[in-house]
């Protein structure tokens, strides 16, 4: 099972119980078609960067959600035709989102002594 993301926009027209029943209606999809939910994370009223149906603020949710791969297909599916849905976006969640791969660490570990020694010899260097 892969971790997924579903970025909601619900409009900012509708009132709050309106709201709570898109986000169940959007975890229920996610567990017909075999997913499990785990996080539900409410950004709240933010303006939008452009307008959208005319409206320039929306609700922001963030679903995050264990499934097999078929599971963000079928649910995009569902989301398209949602009609207090202004926008929404599936996005898979790698292990190293937002960490630095190892391989990497290793290179900036072994870079920072070299840039000392070079910070320390150019003094030196520029007083002659």
């Amino acid at each position: 099972m892969n971790e997924y993301e579903l970025a909601v926009v619900v409009s900012a027209k509708v009132t709050d119980d309106v709201r709570a029943a898109v986000i169940d209606k959007c975890k229920g999809y996610i567990a017909r078609f075999g997913g499990e939910v785990s996080d539900v994370e409410e950004w709240g009223k933010r303006k939008l960067a452009y307008p959208i149906q005319k409206m320039d603020e929306g609700y922001y949710y963030f679903v995050s959600f264990k499934s097999d791969s078929d599971c963000p297909n079928h649910l995009e599916k569902e989301m398209r035709i949602m009609e207090n849905v202004l926008r929404y976006l599936v996005v898979r969640k790698d292990e190293y989102d937002f960490h630095m791969a190892p391989a990497a660490e290793e290179k900036v570990e072994e870079a920072a002594p070299v840039a000392e020694e070079a910070a320390e010899e150019a003094p030196a260097e520029a007083a002659e």
